[in-house]
Order: C-alpha cells, then structure tokens, then sequence
C-alpha cells in the first residue's frame, strides 16, 4: 500500500504513461471502441477498490493540489487549437448539423432527466456525461470540478460514456451504406467544402518550446485560481475553468496556436488528470448503472430524432449529421474514422468539429448541469 504523496503520483503517471504508449504502439481495434482515458480510468479505479494507494490526508491533499492546477492548465492548452475562422468557413450545411447536434443533446439531456425524474446524483452523473458528449473528456472534468461532482459519480458517468458511446459509433458506421437513400429523402445537395488534412510537421518537438508553454499554462493556472478567488455567485472551480477558456481562446490568436507539441501536452495532462481522479473514486455498488445506461441510450435515440427531422428540413447529408453528431460524442478520437468512411478528403472536418467541442463542451456542460441540478428530485 502506498501512502507517500510523491510515490501515489509517480505510480499514477507511469501507469497512465504505461496504457497511453500501448494505445500508440499497439493500435488495436480496442483502443477505437474503448479509448485510452477510458481504460486509464477504470485501471486507477480497479486500484483504489483494491487499497493501492492509502486514503490519508497526505494523499488526498496532493489530489486536490494538483487537481486544482492541471484541470485550467490543461484546458487552456487545449484550446490554443481552435481555429474558428476556419470552423466559419466549413459552410451553411456543416455549421447547421454542428448547432443542431450540441441544442438537440442538450435539450435530450434536459427532457429525459424530467422524464425519469431523477435525483441529485444522477444530475451530477448527467452533468459530467454532457461535457463529454458536448465536448470532450477534457469538458467532462471541467463540468465536474466544476459542479463538485464526486469521484465516484463521474465512473458511472464514464461507465454510460464508454458503452452508449460504442454503440453509437457502430450504428454511425452501420448507417454509412444507407448514405444515398437518406441523401435522396432529405434532398441534400451533397456539395461539401472539403478541409484536406493538414501535413504532419517533420519538425521535431522542442524541448525548449514545451516546456515554455507548459511553465505558461501552469501560470495561467495560478492566474485563473487567483481571479476566481475574487469573484463570488460561482464556485471558484467555475470561475477558474472559465477563466482558463478564456485564456485560451485568446491565446488561440497568437503565435502560441504554432508552438509544436500543444496537443501531446494537453493530452499528457488529459490522462494524467483521468488517472488521478479515478484513483480517488470509491465505488460502492453498480446498482443505478442499469438505469443510467438506459437513459444514456434513449438520450442519443431522441437526439437521433431531432437530426434527422433538422436535416429534412434544412436538406442536410447523412455525413453532416453523422459527424457533427459524433464530433460532439465520440470528439477527435472517433469521428475522423467516421469521415473516411465516407471519404478521406472529409477527415479534416471532422477533425476542426470535434476541436470546436473544446470550447463549446464547457459551456453546454455547465449549463446542462446547473438546469439537471435545478430540476433534480
């Protein structure tokens, strides 16, 4: 059992080190299904049930110190990728299927939560579910630190994520042959403004370059926590996430948008972050998985719904709908493979949507889960 604050986050990283390099080395269909934050979550998870790390205040301390510090870090980094001038260019068609996919799920999330009436910790489970399929796994701890929710509420979240999430992917991927016939009802014009994707740089990460922006971040971190302490009516969780966003999306604007290795860092610092929050969950039975899972699955049925009536009164594609659906879902991991299997010219669509997620996952997810807590039994 470990109980030194510096060895639970050492064995924290490198088991995360560990899962993300066999994602990248092996490249197995798992991993497409099943991504690595996923698996690095339940991993730390199975860790604490078995009392690998002790629940002293030391470590729970060092949690919350480095919690605190990675999650505005992390999202400011992030969102040094968001072009959207670039999201503006994509067209009438795309931008409509990616505004109808993030109102149509949040209003799903909203209806199905007052259907079933459910309770506050379900509101914090739902919450964390729509920062992911808003925006992100990313978005998903933000909503949470955010909102407080507990550890072990968000597995439950993860739990309906990774599995509801699967069979949306499958059923995207189903539906691709049934393309022209759902093309001909709708009357789509299938023009698309293709985003070729973009040449992997040959240029090597420097150094130098990475750890500026990851001294910058750690900075805008302490900058965010401090202003959030200042302000009131939000928690200061709230206030720091926005704030980081904010940060970020103007930091977006400037040179630091071509530092090399943004996205490596942020990634980095993604499934670090997941592994230490799940080895902080402490789940004391499955017995409302069932439930969730249920409600996770009418929700994407009843967004589903939505888009399809959206693209026969705006004549959208199948494509626009499908990948502006799992952009916000399934985001980069997922929805490039749903683009080349229509075409490869498409990939970089895909790629630009699920990147908007970022910023638009945060928002939606808090307001989703302040409407969720309001409306909670």
């Amino acid at each position: 059992m470990i109980s030194s604050p510096l060895f639970y986050l050492l064995s924290v990283a490198l088991f995360s080190a560990l899962i993300a390099t066999l994602e990248k080395v092996s490249r197995h269909k798992l991993f497409t299904y099943l991504p690595s934050v996923v698996i690095i979550y339940a991993t730390a998870m199975v860790f604490a049930q078995l009392g690998l790390w002790q629940e002293n205040e030391s470590i729970h301390n060092s949690y919350k110190s480095v919690k605190t510090v990675l999650l505005p870090a992390m999202l400011f980094v992030m969102l040094l990728q968001i072009d959207l001038k670039a999201f503006v260019g994509l067209g009438r068609s795309l931008i409509i299927a990616y505004v109808a996919s993030v109102l149509s799920l949040s209003f799903a999330f909203v209806a199905l939560f007052w259907l079933f009436s459910l309770n506050s910790d379900a509101a914090g489970v739902f919450a964390t579910l729509a920062g992911s399929w808003t925006g992100g796994t990313a978005n998903m701890l933000a909503v949470a630190g955010a909102l407080d929710v507990k550890e072990e509420l968000m597995g439950y979240a993860l739990i309906v994520d990774s599995i509801d999430y699967t069979l949306w992917v499958m059923t995207l991927l189903f539906l691709v042959a049934f393309a022209p016939t759902f093309n001909r009802w709708t009357k789509a014009p299938l023009r698309f403004k293709t985003i070729d994707e973009e040449e992997q740089t040959k240029q090597k990460v420097k150094p130098f370059s990475l750890l500026l922006l990851f001294a910058l971040s750690i900075a805008i971190a302490y900058l965010s926590n401090t202003l959030a302490s200042l302000l009131s009516g939000l928690s200061q969780t709230t206030w720091s996430v926005l704030f980081a966003t904010l940060f970020g999306l103007v930091g977006s604007r400037t040179p630091l948008k071509k530092v090399i290795g943004s996205p490596a860092l942020s990634s980095a610092m993604l499934m670090f972050l997941i592994a230490l929050i799940g080895s902080q969950a402490h789940l004391r039975g499955f017995s409302e998985v069932p439930l969730y899972l249920g409600v996770g699955l009418l929700i994407l049925i009843l967004h589903a719904a939505i888009m399809v009536v959206v693209a026969k009164l705006f004549k959208l594609d199948l494509f626009s709908i499908g990948v502006a659906s799992l952009a916000n879902i399934g985001g980069v991991a997922s929805a490039p493979i749903l683009a080349a299997a229509y075409h490869r010219s498409l990939i970089g669509i895909a790629v630009l949507m699920a990147i908007m997620g970022y910023m638009i996952g945060t928002f939606a997810g808090l307001g989703i889960g302040y409407i969720l807590q309001a409306i909670a039994t």
